[in-house]
């Protein structure tokens, strides 16, 4: 069936966010994508930064704060890396939630949807489709399992006792009794889902980029707006804290160091908490286009964003060979995988995407790989089947 024809499904998207972080933005530009395809498409959050009047607003941090105070002890200075989902918003109370045919989760933690929460939308039976931004529906507490190899979340290495193990049997109890579709949005995460749940039904749908915003601008144009060097090789790294030690910003200073025999060539430019300030997507497209290069050096990572939006704007990337950045990034054809923590690798990959013009394949991986249309069909599919 054709996404026009949809046009009396409503989809209600869940998120903790609609513009903080990769997964809710990823489901921001879903949303906007389903509306212009036929769907009738809300979002649902707790901290609302956009003005769209598609997205509602609900609850407050008070089960944030409680939840984070629960591991507090346990976890300081790395509260990022769990959730236990004891606390949440009472989603099912809301008009958007009991209006939606379908409901659509993301990102969820940090005090948004609880365990219990899921437990009563399953109990209501609703059609649920959930989106795989990170590790953690299919894990005990964790966003991303590392190097543990504890299948059941046994010896949690994050929180001593049986905590990880209870929340992980608790998730598993969870999806036997409700009408659930993951969707992995690259092949890695897909086939780990896959591998955890058996018996779930696990699809893989990439995240659309909106091609509107980036998109093909001139490098010198988009160098002269920046206010940034018109003759230099211009690299580019991005992440929300510079510090966050799954971003593996390290690495590219070590890599950069290999490259010191270039340093009057070159100008390294960082984007994130603590370095340059962007303050709209379209200032975001415009450095993208500026960059000859832009490095991802992620220790853990699902299917970033920032690869398909700098591919979209023509600039190649280079990333470890890690989650899914090599579906991505096709190898010294729009950019560079390189070996796993190995720094001598990443820079001969920043120097060899210098030193060959990749910028026509990475838009045509681009136009190919995240387009929003194509996207929203695959999604409507899901939404429609059984």
């Amino acid at each position: 069936m054709d996404g026009k024809d949809c046009i009396q499904m409503r989809v209600l998207l869940i998120s903790t966010s609609d513009l903080a972080g990769g997964g809710a933005i990823a489901a921001y530009r879903l949303m906007e994508a389903l509306n212009n395809n036929g769907v009738k498409a809300k979002m649902l959050v707790r901290n609302k930064l956009s003005t769209s009047v598609t997205v509602a607003q609900t609850g407050t941090k008070i089960p944030k704060v409680l939840e984070r105070m629960q591991i507090m002890s346990h976890l300081r200075g790395k509260l990022w890396q769990a959730d236990t989902a004891d606390f949440g918003i009472n989603i099912t109370k809301t008009d958007e939630y009991k209006e939606a045919d379908v409901i659509h989760l993301h990102w969820i933690n940090q005090g948004m949807v609880s365990l219990s929460g899921l437990k009563q939308m399953i109990k209501d039976g609703k059609k649920i489709v959930w989106t795989l931004h990170d590790e953690w529906p299919y894990l005990g507490i964790c966003h991303y399992r590392g190097d543990c190899q504890e299948t059941e979340c046994r010896k949690c290495p994050l929180l001593p006792g049986n905590t990880a193990h209870k929340r992980y049997l608790k998730k598993q109890e969870l999806y036997k009794k409700g009408i659930i579709t993951f969707v992995g949005c690259s092949e890695w995460i897909t086939q780990r889902a896959r591998q955890a749940m058996p018996e779930a039904q696990v699809v893989h749908i990439n995240n659309c980029i909106p091609h509107n915003i980036f998109r093909y601008i001139d490098q010198q144009e988009a160098r002269k707006q920046l206010a940034l060097p018109l003759d230099k090789k211009i690299i580019l790294f991005c992440s929300q804290k510079l510090n966050d030690e799954r971003k593996g910003y390290t690495y590219l200073q070590q890599a950069l160091e290999k490259l010191s025999t270039l340093n009057s060539q070159l100008s390294t430019v960082c984007i994130g908490k603590g370095a340059r300030y962007i303050s709209s997507p379209e200032e975001m497209a415009l450095t993208y286009a500026a960059a000859d290069v832009f490095v991802t050096p992620s220790l853990q990572d699902n299917l970033p964003n920032t690869i398909a939006e700098a591919m979209s704007c023509g600039t190649p990337c280079v990333g470890f060979n890690v989650g899914g950045i090599p579906e991505m990034i096709d190898h010294q054809q729009n950019g560079y995988v390189a070996k796993y923590k190995d720094v001598t690798d990443l820079a001969a990959g920043i120097q060899y995407v210098l030193t060959h013009d990749m910028r026509e394949a990475a838009l045509h991986k681009a136009a190919s790989a995240y387009g929003e249309t194509h996207v929203a069909q695959k999604y409507i599919n899901v939404y429609e089947s059984r």
